[in-house]
């Protein structure tokens, strides 16, 4: 089979999705190349067109040869085996990982040109490209919209190699091909017109295609009230800064400080489906990164919880100072050793905190501090997660604050299995907007 151009292959691909009319679907394009595909799609099926922005990580020196890809929320597919291969060493990943991610968020900007995302919770999510070679691209990008909420995420594309399922694993629920012919050698060689997708043809398509969502119902709003924001931040923590992606929603109720585990950062996808949920309930949120590039190096920054305990006091303070912010009673969210430092940064005297959450976290890891902590605090526990639960229950008969232990049946440490991430997000969420709204009166 031969397609004249993406959108012819679009339209005949758009045939095969006609069993979704009438759910509730989001289609997603990976630019470049896969949005022209997915606007023939998302027209075909009368649903919104959205971009899931993804990069391959190259190999240093033969850049054509991944070894991995990343997604916007912190997402991250690494092909271990290629790495081992070429002799990648963890620094060169690092950099190459940082390049890749900083062009990633500029064309994220940029297609999206301060349009808001769609909404993808409870929904399905069909995910569309060009062709498949390596699939992980593909990977990378159903992984973010698993992390964005998708009840159910369908991979629609024209042309794979044979057997292009298994690469993907259980990333999607289905998968949706028109031809898998062999040899195959490269996408391109399946298109009559395969010129390379320009960012201009990427954001024509974006803004042709039908209404991304029915226009929210109008609200009460002061002329006082901020304009809503959601950016890339550069936030000042003592004598450093650190990269920050912040969400002010409109009207927003208080605003919830995201203090990541070790080994993550603040694209965490886990973090970000929660930074989420809590946007769609008009609380703002700030995920930062607690440490540089450099510092990140040195695993021992990485368990000082008194540094990143300083750094989510520094940027409390800078959160403060903004005038948009300033009014907005604030709330931590830590994870693993970052639940650690948001108890110990919430213990200082001044810290004026309204609420903390700890998701699968080291809260023994304030040690004396906890019975310091004024702040109501909910701590929330993987029912298999055992060693991590029994810390839990040592922290909490230390805690002289409003607390409350959650234990989620089921859940292992990175709460990865079915439904427990969100039974996990539910309680978080009750127990912030409760706790946020109080501190306002």
């Amino acid at each position: 089979m031969a397609f004249s151009d993406r959108a012819d292959a679009g339209r005949r691909l758009a045939v095969r999705l006609q069993h979704l009319r009438g759910d509730e679907v989001v289609v997603v394009g990976l630019p470049r190349g896969g949005v022209p595909v997915a606007y023939e799609v998302a027209r075909a099926l009368e649903a919104p067109l959205d971009v899931i922005v993804v990069r391959k990580l190259g190999v240093p020196y033969e850049p054509e040869l991944g070894m991995g890809a990343i997604g916007e929320d912190g997402v991250r597919v690494i092909n271990e085996e290629v790495v081992r291969l070429a002799g990648v060493s963890v620094l060169q990943l690092t950099e190459v990982e940082a390049r890749e991610r900083t062009e990633l968020e500029r064309r994220a900007r940029r297609f999206r040109a301060g349009r808001a995302r769609t909404a993808m919770t409870g929904r399905t999510v069909v995910v569309v490209d060009d062709g498949i070679a390596t699939g992980s691209t593909v990977r990378a990008a159903c992984q973010v919209a698993r992390a964005r909420g998708a009840a159910r995420v369908v991979v629609a594309v024209p042309v794979a190699p044979p057997g292009w399922e298994v690469r993907l694993g259980a990333d999607a629920d289905e998968f949706v091909c028109l031809d898998t012919p062999e040899p195959f050698f490269s996408i391109g060689q399946f298109y009559g017109e395969f010129d390379q997708t320009s960012d201009e043809e990427v954001i024509a398509c974006l803004e042709r295609a039908a209404p991304r969502d029915p226009a929210p119902a109008p609200t009460s709003k002061s002329d006082d009230d901020p304009a809503p924001r959601d950016e890339e931040v550069e936030v000042t923590a003592g004598p450093v800064r650190l990269g920050g992606h912040l969400t002010l929603p409109e009207s927003a109720v208080g605003i919830v400080v995201f203090a990541h585990g070790s080994g993550s950062s603040r694209h965490s996808p886990r973090n970000g489906y929660v930074a989420a949920v809590l946007n769609e309930v008009g609380i703002a949120t700030l995920l930062f990164d607690l440490l540089t590039v450099e510092e990140e190096l040195d695993r021992a920054n990485v368990f000082d919880i008194s540094l990143l305990a300083r750094r989510l006091v520094n940027v409390t303070s800078w959160l403060r100072s903004d005038p948009d912010m300033a009014h907005l009673p604030v709330a931590y969210f830590g994870a693993s050793t970052g639940a650690g430092a948001a108890l110990w940064a919430a213990a200082e005297p001044d810290a004026d905190i309204a609420a903390v959450v700890s998701r699968g976290g080291r809260p023994d890891l304030a040690g004396p501090r906890l019975a310091e902590v004024a702040a109501p605090t909910l701590l929330i526990v993987g029912e298999r997660d055992h060693v991590v639960l029994d810390l839990n229950r040592q922290a909490q008969a230390q805690l002289r604050c409003e607390s409350r232990l959650v234990v989620v049946p089921g859940a292992t440490h990175l709460f990865e299995e079915p439904g427990t991430l969100e039974a996990a997000t539910e309680v978080a969420r009750d127990w912030l907007t409760s706790h946020l709204e109080s501190s306002r009166r």
